[in-house]
């Protein structure tokens, strides 16, 4: 078979034959200003609990913590969500420790903002951490109950704003809840103050590792009647349309893997930021094969988040954060 190689003018493998071309064409790249990075505080002073099914991700007491972000602060990681890992006794049915003024979350945000003032933190608000039934919000005879749960939202919102939260995030999937944040935060004169909602939280099985991390599963029952459908992408856009109606000022989706499709969507049809959570359970899949010699950890890492910006965040709250800095920072 005969070819005229000289005429095939367009050669796309020429903008790849270096790597000085390639860098210059690249159209995607990550940088430590992409990641927030989840961190967890639990009572107590000079703990440091791994968590087992997390490698390199540990529970603090505050003191702790403090140094974890010391340390994170010096990698150029500026952006942190905390969350609370408490005992039982913290617990009941109404959350009601989730804006007492002296639980352990409230003293770290503000210890946090002290020590390190310019630092964001998005906080998260529901129910699930301080609940004795393990729900987002509050539950009776079988039933999450809506709009009895904004309550508690309200005020857990207005309590982390007081010890000063730069953004609060609705992780809850309530109906209404982010108008409902947005009044409640304006009127004790928190306007300042934003709100990244968590708009397309599917009822994901990569949660795992999360919850063993707060002890957070539910006591009974599955949160299926909030949390979306991962079948569903068009429901979504719905909850999107809504939050941004009600007043966020990012978005969230979450998981990001296997949701990529519903990022692109959501970056396409919103002016607004998107966030992707790398969540739990996307991280212990790629520790676990490195561990067992698999794959190649580092590779996979960078890859997986690269894909997770291409799709359209620009924030990605990734318990890889502080690896990728590590990286990052010696280039």
């Amino acid at each position: 078979m005969s070819f005229d190689f000289q005429s095939m003018r367009s050669r796309p493998r020429r903008n790849r034959q270096s790597a000085v071309i390639r860098a210059m064409v690249e159209e995607t790249s990550l940088s430590i200003s992409d990641f927030m990075f989840p961190v967890f505080v639990m009572e107590g002073t000079n703990k440091k609990e791994p968590i087992a099914s997390m490698p390199n991700i540990f529970r603090y007491s505050l003191d702790r913590l403090l140094e974890e972000i010391e340390e994170c602060y010096k990698l150029g990681i500026r952006a942190f969500a905390p969350f609370p890992s408490l005992t039982d006794e913290y617990k009941d049915a109404m959350a009601t420790s989730s804006h007492n003024p002296e639980n352990i979350y409230l003293k770290a945000i503000t210890a946090i903002k002290e020590k390190f003032p310019d630092v964001f933190i998005m906080t998260d608000i529901a129910m699930d951490p301080y609940s004795s039934d393990g729900h987002d919000g509050i539950y009776k005879d079988g039933k999450i109950l809506n709009d009895e749960t904004l309550e508690v939202l309200g005020k857990m919102a207005v309590a982390q704003a007081r010890a000063g939260a730069d953004y609060v995030g609705p992780s809850d999937m309530m109906d209404g809840r982010v108008a409902y944040l947005r009044h409640a935060l304006d009127k004790e004169g928190f306007q300042d103050v934003g709100i990244i909602a968590y708009t397309a939280k599917y009822a994901s099985a990569f949660y795992g590792p999360f919850r063993d991390a707060l002890d957070s599963e539910p006591r009974f029952g599955d949160k299926k009647t909030y949390q979306m459908n991962p079948a569903n992408v068009r429901e979504a856009l719905l909850e999107a349309k809504l939050d941004i109606e009600e007043g966020a000022d990012m978005i969230m989706v979450k998981p990001a893997l296997s949701y990529l499709d519903v990022i692109s969507k959501l970056n396409q049809n919103s002016n607004i930021p998107i966030v992707a959570y790398n969540v739990s359970g996307e991280y212990a899949i790629v520790k676990a094969g490195a561990e067992k010699g698999w794959i190649d950890g580092e590779k996979i890492m960078l890859e997986t988040l690269l894909s997770i910006k291409r799709a359209g965040a620009k924030i990605i709250l990734s318990y890889f954060a502080k690896e990728v800095a590590q990286i990052l920072s010696k280039k």
